[in-house]
């Protein structure tokens, strides 16, 4: 039995080494040759409704690779993005049958967005919006669309952040605004009754949320939202590649969205999980919903996520959409897979919150 025990052990060192030798080799091997695929048009599907096909047929924005050289310029642009986003609010408000009052927690700035009728087994539920915008946009009333879209058509109370953004505040600015209001909020309601939620920055900002709630030790929501996440901003993922030019959102990696980000970050580290959350622990988080479309830029960020989670054993739940480019679900609350959108989340919640 000695004699077999060594033959054994001595294998065992020939197959590690062999192992070893078979990993070096694979490190130093070439990458495999990019796929090469040929220009091609790409026609609007039939298979979304018509109110769809006119967002996914709009043409890309002119401005969409021009990056401001400085802080003013950035604050200019901002604010005439938030000028034109606030004239159709009123409407919007009208039609979902929602109000909203500015107020502020603790000092943070907030939009409290409330529906004319919350059902019973919302009254004593809250959510926390945080909204998109790379950082950068979106400031004031002109950050509250999907909040308005949440409330409406969930009829829940959201409170939706007015954190502070560049040019005069840079990382962890956002995040520390965010965390300001929740910790005001578990003042008055319990963590089991509240939900955040956020796309695009919003997305990045409630996953990193969770990450810094569970550093601190605090309590964490029942359940998050979060909607085509920036949840890597080095720009790895497939989809930046697969979906580049023909996202007509947020279009490509090479654009002025990530070039906000990065100003927002201010020279930190990237992969910082408060900047980039996909890089984080994610074991505890919260049941988590994701939201993307097929060609969403941030596809491959949101199912990275998806994966991370569901690796983590946390229940996550991934809806993609048909055709949809970044944030689509936020531009027409008259497209029906924008209702759906809502009403998938609002179940989540449902399932998973107090009353």
């Amino acid at each position: 039995m000695k004699g077999f025990s060594t033959t054994m052990f001595g294998l065992g060192l020939s197959a590690l080494a062999m192992l070893t030798l078979s990993h070096a080799a694979r490190a130093q091997a070439p990458a495999p040759a990019p796929l090469q695929v040929p220009a091609r048009s790409l026609p609007v599907p039939t298979t979304v409704s018509p109110q769809m096909q006119k967002i996914m047929g709009a043409p890309i924005g002119p401005n969409w690779n021009v990056v401001p050289k400085s802080g003013a310029e950035w604050k200019a642009s901002a604010d005439a993005g938030a000028a034109r986003a606030i004239q159709n609010l009123p409407a919007l408000r009208e039609r979902l049958h929602v109000r909203a009052e500015a107020s502020t927690m603790d000092g943070g700035k907030v939009h409290i967005i409330t529906p004319d009728n919350i059902p019973p087994e919302n009254r004593a539920r809250v959510l926390i919006h945080i909204h998109g915008g790379c950082y950068v946009l979106n400031p004031g009333e002109a950050g509250t669309t999907e909040a308005i879209f949440m409330a409406g058509f969930g009829r829940f109370k959201v409170i939706s952040v007015d954190y502070r953004m560049p040019p005069e505040s840079f990382f962890p600015a956002a995040l520390d605004d965010v965390l300001t209001v929740w910790k005001a909020a578990l003042k008055n309601t319990s963590p089991k009754n509240m939900a955040i939620l956020g796309s695009s920055a919003g997305g990045a900002l409630t996953l990193a949320l969770v990450h810094r709630a569970k550093q601190l030790g605090l309590p964490l929501p029942a359940a998050i939202a979060s909607g085509t996440p920036m949840a890597d901003l080095t720009k790895t993922g497939d989809s930046f590649h697969t979906n580049a030019m023909v996202d007509n959102i947020l279009v490509s990696s090479e654009g002025r969205c990530d070039a906000a980000a990065g100003y927002y970050a201010n020279g930190h580290d990237l992969r910082d999980p408060l900047l980039s959350p996909v890089y984080g622990d994610m074991h505890g988080f919260p049941p988590t919903i994701l939201t993307t479309g097929t060609r969403d830029l941030l596809l491959s960020n949101t199912v990275r996520v998806h994966r991370k989670l569901r690796e983590a054993g946390v229940e996550a739940a991934l809806q993609v959409f048909e055709g949809q480019a970044h944030g689509a679900y936020m531009r027409d609350d008259t497209a029906p897979e924008s209702k759906a959108a809502f009403a998938e989340i609002s179940e989540f919640f449902n399932r998973h919150l107090g009353k």
